[in-house]
């Protein structure tokens, strides 16, 4: 990381009621994790952004308000105005090939079919910090779901408990 520049932190989902509490939107819970309830949003680039400071490190906090499929319009639009390098770029989204509660942590790679991170990707590149928090997959229970409705679902209450836990582990700056 570049210490004299800020920090962006990135959760995935998708914006609206609807999508609360969906598999999809953990990125988004994740990063409300780290904002306290009553902090100030700013809507600015197709986005709704909270700044603060951490250990002394400006840090962004953002929610991508174009949906999954195109976060990259917005987190590469938060990217050049604010100057941020690549490798100040922290992207928390849902994983499903990971089992539920489960958290991974990467730099670059291949997007493993997410759509949120294909766009990023395609918009900034792929050498950013990614913290993959599980899901699990559906036939992890013998389901037969598609995996697109799958993600959209809503966690049970012991699976929000998993992720719940999970998320409060996450250390977004070492």
């Amino acid at each position: 990381m570049q210490e004299n520049k800020p920090i962006l932190v990135v959760g995935l989902g998708n914006p609206g009621e609807r999508y609360e509490r969906t598999r999809h939107n953990v990125g988004f819970m994740a990063v409300r994790h780290f904002v306290p309830a009553d902090a100030a949003w700013r809507r600015e680039f197709d986005a709704l952004t909270h700044s603060t400071n951490i250990d002394g490190r400006r840090v962004i906090f953002a929610l991508p308000q174009t949906y999954m499929n195109n976060s990259g319009i917005a987190v590469g639009a938060i990217m050049r105005w604010y100057q941020i390098p690549i490798d100040n770029l922290i992207v928390l989204h849902d994983d499903m090939d990971l089992r539920t509660g489960t958290v991974r942590e990467k730099v670059g790679g291949s997007s493993a079919g997410h759509n949120g991170i294909r766009s990023i990707d395609s918009a900034v590149g792929r050498e950013y910090r990614r913290i993959r928090i599980g899901i699990g997959h559906p036939r992890d229970f013998d389901l037969r779901i598609d995996p697109a409705d799958w993600v959209l679902g809503r966690f049970t209450d012991a699976e929000m408990t998993a992720i719940t836990t999970a998320i409060s582990q996450i250390q977004l700056i070492p």
